[in-house]
């Protein structure tokens, strides 16, 4: 293949979305990528507020990548999840999105940083936590040297138009669906 006809984007819009697994490892990747070749990445957490492994792993290469990386989770558990629910009320979920949302548009918005990762930040407007026109505001508002991805369920067809990776984790088979619960280490 010829590359003569392809140029090169300043930055995108990458998104991982669907019901399977693998949308905050993508994520994961995408930032150990960008670290390695030198990025400043701001990756803020949307929805998960316990223990999970990416939380741990992000505090110990803080320190290594000190003026690189920034994490901010703000989550205050599965929100409207049936038995998965959070004891947190309504307020204290609102409170805690529009925290992150708010840190997520100043950095994307400041052309600070090379990467913005918002993981979960689909299901945060799915669920009413912050609102879609707010989901679309961050992408048109990023700057223009500042890749962005959102991970997350339900991203919504009509912002697929102003992403430039989109991708769909399709779920064959997970095994929660014969009530195992999640594993450490593979699944959180």
């Amino acid at each position: 293949m010829v590359f003569d006809d392809f140029k090169n984007k300043e930055s995108i819009v990458v998104v991982f979305t669907g019901d399977g697994k693998g949308k905050t490892s993508a994520s994961l990747g995408l930032m150990i990528r960008a670290l390695g070749n030198d990025f400043r990445v701001l990756f803020v957490q949307f929805i998960k507020d316990w223990g999970v492994g990416e939380h741990k792993f992000i505090n110990k290469i803080s320190k290594i990548y000190d003026e690189q990386l920034v994490f901010y989770q703000s989550g205050a558990g599965f929100y409207n999840a049936g038995d998965l629910s959070s004891r947190s009320g309504d307020a204290e979920h609102l409170e805690k999105a529009k925290n992150a949302y708010q840190i997520a548009f100043e950095g994307a918005s400041s052309g600070k940083y090379d990467l913005v990762i918002c993981d979960e930040i689909n299901n945060a407007a799915k669920e009413g936590l912050i609102s879609f026109k707010d989901l679309e505001k961050l992408i048109k508002n990023k700057h223009v040297k500042t890749n962005l991805c959102l991970t997350g369920r339900y991203f919504p067809s009509n912002l697929v138009k102003h992403a430039d990776i989109v991708t769909d984790m399709t779920k064959i088979k997970h095994h929660y669906d014969d009530k195992y619960l999640a594993n450490k280490g593979i699944d959180y």
